[in-house]
């Protein structure tokens, strides 16, 4: 409020104007105790006066959408469930979606000459004429021409990531990508966990059901997000351990591409045969990197979180690696008392890994580099990871399971795309023009 009075004093007049008017609205209408009164309240009263600009946004609204039937979901459910109760039908739902034409068409020229061949073009303006390939998801020579496909793709990959980070990575290869914004929701540091507990499995003569992978992160952490910067000397530390170990660099190449942009990410899309897509259920919004994944014939593992959710309804289960808490399951946990010392304690491979963080081993002797992502994961662990850790190491192992069929993995990554129809933009537009703007098509001449 004092940020506001100072540099907006008119603008914070027309809001103090603009909720009087509708809580005087609120108390004439006789169904709303003092308590929802606070709570749907633009001023925010508890301790220095705040302003909520969710609130002040939904008052001031035709409509109110999230971006995934998740978020929508909870955007109805809990953050404004008063405002959903009052208003009904302000709320409704517009799941995000990606321009194929773009990510598909433009980024994967020899995926898409491929669908073309066998489909026609319609795909490019309609992109639910992807079904058309679901009868080849069997079909062996098919298969075979999409899958090498993904391997030129990934050699091409496989030479930009020697050009920027020095890394030789075979891209014979399982591709185990995870390119997103830096955030400990995102739970890049759960993937670390999962790398580490393969190399010590590794170590200790156990290389049982691991296939050779390369597991390639990239993303940007917000200039002061002390954790999320760590996470990222965590990978590019653990990429130093393994990639020079010789027990394990045959099996385990760790890349973490730096300056990640949309035109960079036009050459991992393609390449990439697994897409992490693992939040905290509950956290995400949508996300559209599951969407470009999918669209280029990524399989995901991931939880029930933003649009993965609506992804696994549209690909089917059976071409989704599914893992962790669902979002009632989380706030369950978190209400119950969640003590992540006790999974730590009961979960010796998850021990093991985690005390690498302080042994010095990942960090040259330093036993305090990773203190406090270590500390945070013991004391509090926000985002559940401890949690949700042996769930994962549980899907990855299925993962590696079909990677070695390779004729299952292809027509899982078919079914994927096959079924990517409702995540294109043009879709998405369309339901913002029905459902919102109420606008109709402009005839272009």
């Amino acid at each position: 409020m004092s940020i506001i009075r100072k540099l907006l004093p008119r603008h914070l007049d027309i809001i103090f104007e603009i909720n009087g008017r509708f809580l005087s609205e609120l108390r004439e209408n006789g169904s709303y105790s003092e308590e929802q009164i606070s709570r749907m309240s633009i001023i925010g009263e508890g301790g220095e006066q705040t302003v909520r600009m969710a609130n002040l946004a939904t008052i001031g609204s035709y409509k109110i959408n999230g971006v995934s039937a998740l978020h929508s979901g909870l955007l109805k459910e809990q953050v404004l469930k008063d405002f959903a109760e009052l208003w009904p039908e302000k709320f409704t739902n517009v799941t995000n979606g990606v321009t194929h034409r773009r990510f598909l068409a433009v980024s994967n020229p020899g995926l898409s000459g491929l669908i073309s061949e066998k489909t026609g073009k319609e795909w490019l303006t309609h992109l639910e004429q992807l079904h058309k390939l679901e009868p080849l998801a069997t079909d062996t020579e098919f298969q075979q021409k999409w899958l090498e496909v993904k391997l030129e793709n990934k050699k091409f990959l496989s030479r930009f990531i020697k050009e920027k980070t020095g890394v030789e990575v075979d891209p014979s290869m399982l591709f185990d990508v995870q390119v997103k914004r830096i955030h400990e929701y995102k739970r890049q540091h759960l993937k670390v966990l999962h790398i580490l507990s393969l190399y010590k499995r590794i170590k200790n003569g156990d290389t049982e059901g691991i296939s050779p992978s390369a597991f390639i992160f990239a993303g940007k952490a917000a200039p002061g997000y002390f954790m999320a910067k760590l996470i990222i000397r965590l990978v590019t530390s653990v990429a130093e351990l393994v990639n020079n170990d010789e027990d394990t660099k045959h099996l385990l190449k760790v890349v973490f591409l730096p300056n990640f942009s949309v035109k960079q990410a036009q050459h991992i899309y393609p390449a990439a045969d697994l897409s992490e897509q693992i939040s905290l259920a509950g956290m995400e919004a949508s996300g559209t990197g599951n969407m470009k994944f999918a669209l280029n014939g990524a399989l995901t593992v991931g939880t029930l979180d933003g649009a993965n959710v609506e992804i696994r309804e549209e690909v089917g289960d059976d071409n989704f690696f599914l893992f962790g808490l669902t979002t009632e399951e989380v706030q369950n946990t978190k209400s119950a008392g969640y003590h992540p010392y006790k999974i730590y304690d009961q979960d010796q491979e998850l021990c093991e890994v985690l005390d690498m963080l302080v042994s010095g081993e990942i960090s040259k002797g330093d036993t305090e580099l990773f203190r406090p992502i270590y500390d945070n994961l013991l004391g509090r662990d926000p985002y559940l990871l401890l949690k949700d850790y042996r769930s994962y190491i549980e899907a990855m192992e299925e993962v590696h399971s079909v990677w070695r069929q390779p004729n299952e993995w292809a027509k899982r990554s078919i079914l994927n795309v096959a079924n990517m129809g409702k995540f294109s933009s043009d879709r998405s537009i369309q339901d913002y023009c029905d459902k919102i703007w109420k606008v109709g098509a402009v005839k272009v001449n």
